[in-house]
Parts: structure tokens; sequence; C-alpha cells
């Protein structure tokens, strides 16, 4: 899928193709294309026929990675090599990249390459490295096998280990201006491309997956919007149903917006639920919204740990109720 806010990096990068470090880091924004800029950059190294700086796709090192069997390309995945992309990015959600699946990239790079002269190591989202792992990633940036490239991705790379960062080449990957992404959303058949891009903070892959499934959410901000009524033991399944981190994301992008009617009378994600905010505002306890919100940031650095993570929804969201004077 082409996403033309990143032609820039796109060319920026390509015209570095013969002078590569052995790692980049592709850095940025969740929901603007990073991994699939990331797995076409690939492609594209590994293809051999690539006249017009994109793969041909009709090359035997093509179909090899269509088909995900380029025996000199190693998608590194929580869940490990043997799940599809649409599996692997579900997987991310609840698990981590093992110090095992690092290890077992020793006899990947040093096996000859088969055709390209270039063995490629994606690792993607690098932020579910957990501390074993990441260290055991360092040892190997630090004395970098030869002709073998690593392309990280992050959406937070302040997750990663400094001395990871240090040794890759960084790029940043920008959102697109707001014409730009609508634009696009527009080009896909989707309507209200603003009000989604809105919640979305400018996102169009993130906008586009919340239009998708703009039902389930509205259900779950529904529930969010009856303050000290809600009911925690309930609810907390249906928000887990979406998986931990994007349900962080959703309490995370109301309580800025209850936050910020408070303060300044103004929205950011939700216009559509001025009322609804606004009757919040007049009982919730400013002290105690400051204190949840800084609650949910700490529960975001955690989202991928293996806890339980309905109990921890639950305590959340009881917490959630106790912001507000009850009638």
């Amino acid at each position: 899928m082409h996403y033309p806010w990143l032609d820039n990096a796109w060319q920026q990068l390509i015209l570095q193709r013969g002078e590569l470090p052995h790692a980049i880091l592709l850095r940025g924004r969740a929901g603007i294309g990073k991994h699939d800029f990331a797995m076409e950059f690939a492609k594209t190294l590994l293809c051999r026929s690539d006249a017009n700086h994109h793969a041909c796709g009709q090359c035997q090192s093509c179909k090899w990675f269509e088909e995900n069997a380029h025996p000199d390309f190693k998608w590194l995945t929580p869940e490990g090599d043997d799940v599809t992309q649409e599996d692997a990015k579900k997987a991310t959600k609840r698990s981590n990249i093992t110090v095992d699946q690092i290890r077992q990239l020793a006899d990947f790079v040093t096996l000859t390459s088969h055709q390209a002269g270039l063995k490629i190591i994606l690792i993607s989202p690098a932020e579910t490295l957990n501390l074993a792992s990441a260290n055991a990633l360092l040892k190997m940036l630090e004395e970098p096998p030869a002709a073998t490239l690593f392309i990280l991705v992050a959406n937070q790379p302040q997750r990663l280990l400094p001395t990871i960062i240090s040794r890759c080449q960084s790029f940043t990957l920008q959102l697109p201006n707001k014409e730009m992404a609508l634009s696009w959303l527009e080009s896909k058949g989707i309507s209200e491309g603003q009000k989604w891009l809105a919640q979305t903070g400018g996102a169009p892959l993130l906008a586009m997956s919340l239009s998708e499934r703009g039902t389930l959410d509205a259900v779950l901000i529904r529930h969010l919007a009856q303050g000290s009524q809600l009911n925690a033991f309930a609810v907390a399944s249906q928000f887990l149903a979406i998986g931990m981190e994007q349900a962080l994301q959703i309490l995370q992008k109301w309580i800025h917006d209850l936050l910020q009617w408070r303060l300044t009378r103004t929205l950011h994600f939700h216009p559509d639920y001025r009322d609804a905010l606004q009757g919040l505002c007049k009982s919730v306890n400013l002290p105690l919204l400051m204190q949840f919100q800084r609650s949910l940031t700490e529960a975001r650095r955690t989202a991928n740990h293996p806890l339980n993570k309905e109990l921890q929804l639950e305590n959340l969201l009881l917490q959630y109720t106790h912001l507000f004077k009850k009638n």
C-alpha cells in the first residue's frame, strides 16, 4: 500500500542503499505505515531487478518475499517466525520478543546469503524487546555480522536501550499534514475522515482502522460517558476484547478530553461527546483526575507485560468511577 506522506523519507533512504550502516531505526508515531515501509524497503534491497528504486514484484526474490519465505530475510515478532503478518500484528499487544529469538539469529547470519549478497533482519515493533533480548541484540550490534542489515521499527523508541539507539542510524517518519491525510482516507472510501483523524491524533492508518472498528469504540466510549455509574466489572472484558494497548489508548484520549474541557473548555479527540464531557466535568475531582491520567501513562508502559490484564482493566475502570462525586 502506498503512503504518499512517506515518499520523501523513501527517497532519502533509497539513495543511501549503497552506503547503508549495519543498523537503522525507523521511528515515529503509530499508524503512519512504518512497518509496511520497512517491509517494502527490505523487499526492494533484496529485489534482483530494481530499475525504479522499488521492488519489481516479479523476480524470484520478490516472489519469495511475498510468500514469507525469503531465505535472506528474517522478521522478528513477539510470536516468532511461524505466524502470518496479521497474526503477528495482533500478537504485539500481548507479548515480547524473547532472548531465544535473538540467539537463534546466530545461525542465520553465519550462513551464506542465497542471492543478493545481503541478509536483512527486521525487528518490529522493536519496543517489544525485553531486557534480556535487548541485551542480546546489543551484543550483535556491537560486533555486527558482515553483509547484514538490521532494521528496527519503533512507535516508542524511548523504551529501547539508549545503547541500542546509539548503534543505529535513526530515521524519523513524520505524520502527514491534515489535507494529505484526509485525501488519502477519502481515496480509501472512508467517510468522516476528519472525525477519525481527530480521534487518532492525525495518524491515517489508525484513523482507517478506527473507522472500521468505530461501532465498537463508540460502545466503549458510551460506557465511559456514564462516569460513576459505569460498571467496571461488567465492561472490562469488552475493553480487553480490542487489546490492552488499544483499550488504554481509548481511556487516555477520553481522560485527556475530560481534563482539557475541565481546564480550557476545549476538546481534541471527542467533539461529538461535548455534552457528556461537560456534564462529567461538573462532578469530577480534578486532583484525582490528574492522578488517574498519570496511572494510565504508567499502565501504557507495561501494556505488553504478561499480567492479569482483565483484573488490571477492572481496577483502572473502578478508579475511573471514583473520579466523580455520586449524586
